[in-house]
């Protein structure tokens, strides 16, 4: 439990160097804030390994990886401190399962800077801090099974064919159905998933969703 005459220390992972640098500099002018960061999840375990930190601010896109894909590994790697989610958007179903697998808020981007500081000093000191548009779900906070997104029969066809590489006309072919009607059965699939490209919903089909296929 941090108190206000505490040091808190924070590292910030975020791909965007911009958005990184900036904050990290303003959060920096507080003396009571010692600010480290990266832009991926190999450079935060590794720093992680090397000294004790007790906050992770964490972006949930980091390009090729994502925020679910840290917690599992910071903790077998022994980190013991609390992570808040710094994003600019995150589907309900993601937000569900990160707060289920123990993040201890979710902050977007786009609130000030005050709220930040807010939300830091209030998840670093024992407490959890959930975006006023993501609140409802930590009031229904549902298992894990409960949340995950049932695939109709054509939504399953079309997702083995992509983890198998299948183009889309190649599914199209295999299917017998449109072109565009494979692009609208993957779009519909992005969302349940709370994905945003081809490669994402791969690695998060064999992720978390492997039993429904």
């Amino acid at each position: 439990m941090q108190t206000d005459r505490e040091v808190i220390t924070i590292l910030l992972v975020d791909d965007h160097a911009l958005f990184r640098e900036s904050v990290a500099r303003v959060l920096a002018i507080d003396p009571q804030l010692r600010i480290e960061h990266c832009a991926s999840i190999a450079s935060a375990l590794q720093i992680l390994s090397q000294h004790p930190v007790d906050l992770v601010l964490l972006d949930h896109d980091l390009g090729g990886e994502r925020a679910s894909q840290f917690l599992p590994a910071a903790r077998q790697g022994g980190f013991q401190g609390r992570v808040l989610v710094v994003t600019a958007w995150v589907s309900e179903t993601e937000a569900r399962r990160l707060l289920q697998q123990g993040v201890s808020g979710i902050f977007l981007k786009q609130a000030s800077l005050e709220d930040l500081m807010t939300s830091i000093r209030t998840v670093a000191g024992g407490g959890t801090w959930v975006d006023p548009s993501l609140a409802a779900l930590e009031e229904k906070a549902p298992d894990l099974e409960a949340t995950a997104p049932l695939f109709n029969d054509r939504q399953r066809k079309v997702l083995r064919f992509v983890l198998e590489g299948l183009s889309n006309k190649e599914i199209a072919w295999r299917l017998q159905i449109s072109e565009s009607y494979v692009k609208a059965i993957l779009q519909s699939l992005f969302h349940k998933t709370g994905v945003r490209t081809r490669g994402q919903l791969v690695r998060v089909a064999f992720e978390q969703y492997e039993d429904q296929l």
